[in-house]
């Protein structure tokens, strides 16, 4: 926990990230009012007024709760996209670097084609199958993170593999998942955590960008992405209608990203060190 307070970066990225987590969280027992309230009254009414504190949409919903409530969503989203993504990419990395030889060549150009269709264009082509919807918007992400989470643990599971120890395990006759259970996955744990939070960020811009484009959850579930996508047409008579999301965004992504970077230097060995 020391280690924490000695380095700011990390500080700053734990404090933004678990502040949104819990105005996500807070979203789901109480808002300002309620998010899909519409009150053509109070429309376009600017922050710190009687909008309220960040103001009204053009339909006179509160954009404090569209926020709270987008958290919720957007992050959610995301972090189940993210889970996802790690568990079934770590699992194949483990494997791969557990067998090696054809398994692994199959598995390498297979990231390679997964690597070569992004998310967006994976969302498109799930759409037309199955409709848009969170659902699409989770698996269009998590299977771009596969192959991300796959070549991490390969990378650092063939490292492990190359140790004395782990020699010494299969000298006295432990077998290889045995060693992957006790002390690859042990050892790699640390690089898993750093990119999980790191990959977050990405995700979170991800599914702002498939929710912009109408593939992410339907309305009227707000999400960051489609409230920036339906402040196009007002950002003259309406600026914070764009600012605002725009913000949570940015925050939530540099916050994740910071987060990672700490998290990198407090458990790399080599950074402590240094």
């Amino acid at each position: 926990m020391a280690g924490v307070f000695r380095r700011p970066v990390l500080l700053i990225g734990l404090v933004v990230s678990l502040t949104l987590i819990a105005v996500a969280l807070l979203s789901l027992v109480w808002t300002p009012s309620l998010p899909s309230k519409m009150n053509i009254v109070q429309r376009l009414k600017p922050p710190l007024g009687p909008g309220g504190l960040f103001g009204t949409d053009q339909f006179g919903r509160d954009v404090a709760s569209m926020l709270m409530v987008g958290a919720w969503n957007s992050l959610s989203t995301s972090f189940l996209a993210v889970a996802i993504g790690a568990s079934l990419g770590s699992a194949v990395g483990v494997i791969v670097a557990m067998r090696r030889g054809w398994l692994e060549l199959i598995v390498m150009r297979g990231c390679d084609i997964i690597f070569a269709v992004p998310p967006i264009l994976s969302a498109m082509m799930l759409g037309a199958f199955i409709g848009s919807g969170r659902f699409t918007a989770i698996i269009a992400i998590a299977v771009f993170m596969v192959p991300v989470f796959a070549r991490l643990t390969l990378a650092a599971a063939r490292q492990i593999w190359a140790r004395d120890y782990v020699t010494a395990a299969i000298g006295i006759g432990r077998s290889k998942t045995t060693i992957t259970l006790v002390h690859i996955l042990p050892n790699i744990s640390n690089q898993i955590i750093v990119q999980v939070t790191i990959q977050l960020g990405l995700a979170i811009l991800t599914e702002a960008g498939l929710s912009f484009l109408g593939l992410g959850m339907p309305p009227p579930n707000p999400t960051w992405g489609r409230m920036l996508a339906d402040s196009q047409t007002f950002f003259a008579q309406a600026p914070w209608l764009a600012i605002m999301p725009g913000l949570a965004i940015a925050l939530a992504v540099l916050g994740l990203n910071m987060l990672g970077d700490g998290l990198r230097d407090l458990l790399d060995p080599k950074m402590k060190s240094g």
